[in-house]
C-alpha cells in the first residue's frame, strides 16, 4: 500500500529503509563524537604521557600527572577497542560529520511524512480490528441468547 505525499510516494518499505539509514546515520555520528572526543584527549596527552615515560615510569610523575596519564590510556585504550591502527584526522571526521548530518536533514524531509503515514495506517489498523472485535463480540451475545 502506498500513499502519495507531496512529489513524495510512500510505503511501509519505504519508511523502514528511511528509518534504517537515519538510525544508521544516528549511530555512526555518535562514533564520529566519541571518536573525536578520544582524539582530542589523547593529542592533549600525548606530551605528559611521552614524558612520563622518559621519566622511566616514575611514581612521582604519575602522582603529579595522573590524571592526564589515565586519560591517554583510557583514550589509547578506546582505539585499540576500535582497532585503529592509524587514526584519521579531525578534519576527516568533521568532513564526514558534515556530510551525514547533511544527509540525515534530507532523509527527515521523507522521514517525517512517512512516519505520520505509517502511525495513521496503523491507527486505521487499530481501530478497524477494534470495530471488528466488537461486531464479534455482540454476534456472539445475540447468538448466546437465542
Amino acid at each position: 500500500m502506498a500513499v502519495c505525499f507531496p512529489n513524495i510516494i510512500l510505503s511501509k518499505d519505504d519508511f523502514n529503509n528511511i528509518s534504517t539509514r537515519v538510525h544508521g546515520i544516528d549511530a555512526r555520528l555518535k562514533e564520529i563524537a566519541a571518536l573525536q572526543k578520544h582524539i582530542g584527549i589523547y593529542s592533549k596527552t600525548r606530551d605528559v604521557y611521552a614524558a612520563y615515560r622518559k621519566a622511566g615510569y616514575s611514581k612521582k610523575y604519575l602522582a603529579e600527572h595522573g590524571d592526564d596519564i589515565a586519560a591517554h590510556k583510557a583514550a589509547k585504550k578506546y582505539f585499540d577497542e576500535l582497532g585503529l591502527q592509524k587514526l584519521p584526522t579531525i578534519n576527516t571526521l568533521k568532513t564526514e560529520y558534515a556530510a551525514l548530518s547533511a544527509e540525515k536533514k534530507k532523509l527527515y524531509a521523507d522521514y517525517h511524512p512517512a512516519r505520520k503515514y505509517m502511525q495513521d495506517i496503523l491507527t486505521a489498523k487499530q481501530n478497524a480490528e477494534n470495530l471488528l472485535n466488537y461486531r464479534e463480540t455482540t454476534k456472539t451475545k445475540e447468538n448466546e441468547r437465542v
